[in-house]
């Protein structure tokens, strides 16, 4: 018996943009040597195309009006694809959009896939785009209707016909074809030489775009993790992320924490694409404390309009209170007292079981004020000089955080060989960084889990 013949379908979708509802498909079946089949149909999308999309490709809303839905369409878009390589440039936008339609519609949509980017950067290296109309152009391919489906598909049906004859397009396509290969999976501009590059340690990362641009950033424990992990993501702005991504380059931390500030700093310095920053300037919330009527002394938040001695200053009621909750449970005080709850005559906290029992008369005021007066020395003297000590980027080396004043000063790396006789002298390592609400936020719940941390008070 001979050998099976692999068939593919060659694929390209028009979209709505925002949404990525298609407007328009098209899919040539190719034995190898021709086509021996072609679905094209426009979509109706069942909502508005912006009028930014028709401009790019001529589809309106008038055009679709009376189209046929996704899912009238979704049994002969099986049926052509059954048993078929699923083909397009930049596949992985085209796959998924066609898989989330599926999706929506309760079906689902699984086809081995090949990317003509990823292959034409590996089989014709060295063009300055593989862009499609770009590399048309270089290859002196004829492109007829520019951002129509059909257009763009029977270009790449062209395209495709080159990359399969080419003398080594049997090892690429099955280094490609295989299982656990990235290929598939890495946006369509990465070079895998890029990917491959990424440690499994802690840091940043930058996604660039073709221009160098930085579109977004991000932290994580395992960076090569993460990154792949954006690539699996099928979300409307992970793809369109990807679809950009032509470069990343990543610094390592050495710890989650260094890596939390750095990623801060990062995406305040760059302002990101992709990163959404919030755009409302917060109420500031505030912690303090008084002493009622039998003499216990409360912690409590508010405004900070409405606070006239504050301990804590915060920019969000979420995080004010979270903090709250955190010193509760630290110095085991009773959530009534806390103001954590209500109009209750005792506490019954669904997660903090701190209390020894000040609510229900079972411990005296005087010993439950001794923990409460720690807690508001411990808030109120939060402003002073320490050093946090990390894990470095490698085994002879250790991060540092410094804080002096109760201002965050920035983060630094040294030797551990470094001869270091006064605690100042790490200024000489610190990398110098701005203090942000997300920055106090993140110290803050470090300095409250500083028995895992070594601290150094400064001179």
């Amino acid at each position: 018996m001979g050998k099976t013949k692999t068939t593919y379908t060659i694929i390209d979708v028009e979209t709505t943009g925002r949404g990525n509802k298609i407007t328009e498909i098209s899919i040539f079946k190719y034995d190898g040597d021709k086509v021996v089949d072609e679905f094209t149909s426009l979509v109706n999308p069942e909502s508005a195309i912006p009028d930014y999309i028709t401009a790019l490709t001529g589809i309106d809303n008038a055009m679709v009006a009376i189209a046929p839905t996704f899912a009238e369409i979704s049994e002969a878009i099986l049926a052509i694809t059954e048993d078929t390589i699923f083909v397009a440039h930049n596949v992985n936008f085209d796959y998924n959009v066609i898989r989330n339609e599926f999706k929506a519609i309760g079906g689902d949509f699984r086809r081995r896939k090949l990317c003509t980017v990823r292959l034409s950067r590996t089989l014709f290296p060295g063009f300055r785009s593989y862009s499609l109309g770009k590399l048309c152009v270089s290859m002196e391919i004829d492109l007829v209707d520019r951002h129509r489906a059909r257009g763009d598909a029977e270009a790449t049906v062209t395209l495709f016909k080159k990359l399969l004859a080419h003398k080594h397009s049997e090892t690429v396509f099955a280094n490609f074809l295989k299982k656990g290969s990235k290929e598939a999976t890495l946006p369509s501009h990465l070079p895998s030489a890029i990917f491959e590059s990424i440690p499994n340690g802690p840091g940043i990362y930058f996604f660039k775009n073709k221009k160098g641009k930085i579109i977004y950033v991000g932290k994580a424990i395992n960076l090569k993790k993460r990154v792949l992990g954006h690539f699996y993501d099928k979300k409307e702005k992970e793809l369109n992320l990807c679809r950009e991504t032509a470069h990343i380059d990543y610094e390592l931390s050495g710890s989650d924490v260094v890596a939390r500030l750095m990623e801060d700093a990062a995406i305040k310095h760059h302002f990101p694409l992709y990163n959404q920053a919030a755009k409302r300037v917060p109420k500031p919330y505030a912690v303090f404390s008084y002493e009622d009527r039998r003499g216990i002394q409360h912690l409590a938040f508010n405004t900070l309009k409405a606070t006239p001695f504050p301990l804590q200053i915060f920019h969000s009621i979420r995080d004010c209170r979270l903090y709250l909750e955190q010193v509760c449970e630290k110095f085991e005080l009773c959530p009534k007292y806390c103001h954590l709850q209500e109009s209750v005559w005792t506490c019954s906290h669904y997660r903090l079981t701190t209390c020894k029992g000040v609510c229900k008369d079972e411990e005296s005021v005087v010993e439950y004020n001794e923990r409460a007066n720690l807690a508001i020395e411990y808030m109120a003297t939060s402003n002073q000089n320490i050093l946090l000590k990390e894990k470095g980027r490698h085994q002879e080396e250790e991060a540092f955080i410094l804080i002096k004043n109760g201002l965050y000063l920035g983060y630094g790396f040294v030797d551990k060989s470094a001869q270091i006789v006064h605690t100042d002298e790490f200024e000489t390592f610190l990398i110098p960084q701005k203090e942000t609400m997300e920055i106090q936020g993140i110290l803050r719940k470090l300095l409250l889990q500083s028995s895992t941390i070594e601290t150094l008070e400064l001179h």
